[in-house]
């Protein structure tokens, strides 16, 4: 299975059809020549409205983070699969959780479309609980803490959104410490 014949399921999902009926495009990237993932949560409104994963804010820290440029980011080595690949909505404090069908359902043949995936970026809580099965720490905070147990497969980050602003003051270590590390983990599989 290829990209869009995912995309095609997708649209075709009877789950997704308020976003098909609106003509709205399930957000992700991925291709065989991928060897960096990338799982966040789900895309934004305007994420959404362009069609393109972490078009935003969210993006332009994730790829300073990673230490490489947009080309790069936007490349077929790097891969972008959120936990859900629409937005899900407004909650009360904040976007509602991606539907966990997604991770479930389509998450495993996309990755089987990668084979030379070597890091696993996982973005926040959501991918967190999903892919490190048990083995988190007793929080996000903790968890990013300790990503050196989780190497070399996953590497656990914060959500670059700004609206962490009040956790990464709170935690200046991960900018200082980790996100070096992050960079040159991500340049070394790149170069």
């Amino acid at each position: 299975m290829n990209a869009e014949e995912v995309v095609e399921k997708l649209k075709t999902d009877e789950r997704n059809r308020s976003y098909t009926e609106r003509g709205v495009m399930p957000v992700f990237q991925a291709g065989p020549g991928a060897k960096v993932l990338i799982i966040g949560q789900a895309p934004g409104k305007k994420v959404e409205e362009s069609g393109i994963p972490f078009n935003d804010k969210s993006g332009e820290k994730l790829i300073r983070w990673m230490g490489i440029d947009r080309e790069t980011f936007y490349s077929e080595k790097i891969a972008i699969v959120p936990m859900d690949f629409y937005y899900p909505g407004k909650g009360k404090t904040g976007d509602l959780p991606p539907r966990k069908f997604i991770a479930r359902e389509y998450h495993p043949q996309i990755l089987r479309m990668m084979p030379d995936i070597r890091l696993t970026i996982l973005i926040g809580r959501y991918s967190m609980d999903y892919y490190l099965k048990g083995k988190m720490k007793k929080n996000l905070t903790e968890t990013v803490a300790a990503y050196r147990e989780y190497l070399p497969e996953y590497f656990p980050i914060v959500h670059p959104s700004p609206l962490n602003f009040r956790w990464e003051a709170k935690n200046p270590w991960f900018e200082e410490q980790v996100v070096p590390v992050l960079q040159k983990t991500v340049q070394d599989i790149l170069a």
